[in-house]
């Protein structure tokens, strides 16, 4: 195995957020694998564009909800990264892949909310769990919050409590991964325009003005906001980094 190659395994990778934190780690001459949920057509397309910058990149399904279908899921990466690199392992976990709700507490059914507790908390934590044989000593672990998780906007009382506890559960990694010399941090974007959630803060123009006008630098987020703080966090630049929360929200609702 190539000493220099670094590989990236990056969930949600064909769109929005997870898309440009997979091309900026490509941009840092890292080897990207993706995981998509129904879309392999966008996800072939992500494929390409790391390829193009000279990287290699390959994607898989995954329905980040379904624990029941982890292991099947890294039976196949693990194939693939035996045949391309000569063992199974890899150094950087990206635990973007999820959905919206908007829902206000009084009306979330219980339904909603295990749709919503498995994708963004339990299959994060199993995951995670599942993927530790693989991930390389000294590699990095970087779990996706949500600005909701500080600020409070009607309608995401169960989604804001999820990427929560998904923030106290990086400070145990931190803790517990730490004698392994792996880091585990949490990247918590603001409103961002891309088609998560139908892509409302994109479209609709009166909440993106207001979030806008809630920001310190006067606008609401883009995706190339996010991508290259996921990628710095990947290099030794950020080694010492750890157990952190870093919201990357243009200075939103402070």
């Amino acid at each position: 195995m190539d000493a220099q190659s670094k590989i990236a395994l990056v969930t949600g990778g064909s769109r929005g957020l997870g898309r440009n934190m997979a091309i900026n780690l490509a941009k840092k001459g890292i080897d990207v694998v993706l995981t998509y949920n129904s879309n392999q057509e966008e996800a072939d397309k992500v494929v390409a564009e790391i390829q193009a910058l000279g990287q290699k990149a390959s994607a898989f399904q995954l329905d980040a909800s379904n624990v029941k279908s982890f292991e099947g899921f890294f039976g196949q990466v693990t194939a693939y990264l035996n045949d391309t690199y000569g063992a199974p392992r890899f150094d950087f976990l990206i635990n973007n892949a999820g959905t919206a709700l908007y829902s206000l507490f009084a009306e979330t059914t219980e339904e909603q909310f295990d749709t919503v507790l498995n994708v963004h908390y339990k299959g994060v934590f199993f995951l995670t769990q599942k993927a530790l044989p693989f991930i390389n000593d000294g590699g990095r672990i970087i779990n996706i919050s949500s600005g909701l998780a500080r600020i409070t906007y009607p309608g995401s009382s169960a989604y804001g409590s999820m990427k929560g506890a998904v923030e106290v559960l990086t400070r145990y990694l931190a803790k517990e991964l730490g004698p392994r010399g792996i880091a585990a941090n949490v990247v918590a974007p603001g409103a961002i325009e891309t088609d998560f959630g139908g892509g409302r803060v994109r479209d609709n123009q009166d909440l993106n003005a207001q979030i806008a006008s809630q920001t310190a630098l006067g606008r609401v987020g883009l995706p190339d906001d996010i991508g290259g703080v996921v990628a710095f966090l990947c290099t030794d630049d950020a080694r010492w980094i750890n157990g952190q929360r870093i919201e990357v929200s243009g200075g939103q609702a402070i």
